[in-house]
């Protein structure tokens, strides 16, 4: 489909090397954008995509840097060069009781998962082509609440906060920014579930499944594209209706 089409377009996905970020920079890459997928370090998961990606083109790329650390964004801001596509993915989760949430422990979560948001986009706004399109990772569980989550769902709402005052701010020179709220999707995070935790999860929604990585990647692939040339400033879940 053409409005699918991202041929000639480049793109960065902070979180790239793992569960949603992974199947977003091989979505993307796919559907012809030049991809840099972003890592927080060396891993066996960033070697398997570097492969992946070469298999498509030799024009995509793994990158490595603390998206947390404002010096490592500059310079990978610098490395992507121009984008047409921005993917705010890279997050962290802990689970801790309020009176047992060490304030490092608070830090690192909403500085991971929002504080690194804000740090990308204005190292590479810059760089930005006109009609580019931003599209940040929040949680649906940022809108229900988690006992033991309060610093992540808390930075994960402020995601939204952030993408509304961009997509106001940003709207004048033609750049889309919108966030995906993920329902219980099957990464990393949910690999210790035991088999009746998962199904009870699955039971969450209405769909009567757990997401996939590529159901986030297919919802990105739209934000990103001309389909949603006139999608500015939404939430949109992705949840299978919990």
């Amino acid at each position: 489909m053409t409005g699918l089409d991202l041929t000639g377009k480049t793109a960065l996905v902070t979180g790239g090397t793992r569960g949603i970020g992974r199947a977003t920079a091989l979505t993307l890459a796919r559907h012809g954008a030049t991809v840099t997928a972003v890592g927080a370090g060396p891993s066996a998961a960033a070697e398997k995509l570097a492969d992946e990606l070469k298999a498509l083109s030799d024009k995509h790329t793994v990158a490595f840097a603390d998206v947390s650390d404002p010096t490592e964004v500059a310079a990978l801001a610098e490395q992507a060069g121009a984008l047409d596509v921005v993917v705010n993915n890279a997050g962290v989760i802990s689970s801790a009781s309020v009176l047992d949430l060490e304030l490092d422990e608070w830090h690192r979560v909403l500085d991971t998962n929002l504080t690194s948001m804000f740090l990308v986009v204005r190292s590479v706004l810059p760089r930005l082509r006109d009609n580019a399109s931003i599209i940040n990772i929040t949680s649906a569980v940022a809108w229900v609440g988690m006992p033991d989550r309060a610093h992540y769902t808390a930075a994960k709402a402020g995601v939204h906060g952030l993408t509304r005052s961009l997509c106001k701010e940003l709207g004048p020179r033609h750049i889309r920014v919108n966030s995906v709220a993920p329902g219980i999707v099957e990464t990393d995070q949910v690999a210790g579930l035991t088999p009746e935790q998962r199904v009870r999860y699955a039971g969450l929604a209405a769909l009567g499944r757990l997401g996939k990585p590529d159901d986030i990647a297919d919802a990105v692939l739209f934000l990103a594209g001309d389909l949603a040339g006139f999608v500015n400033g939404a939430l949109l879940y992705v949840d299978g209706g919990i």
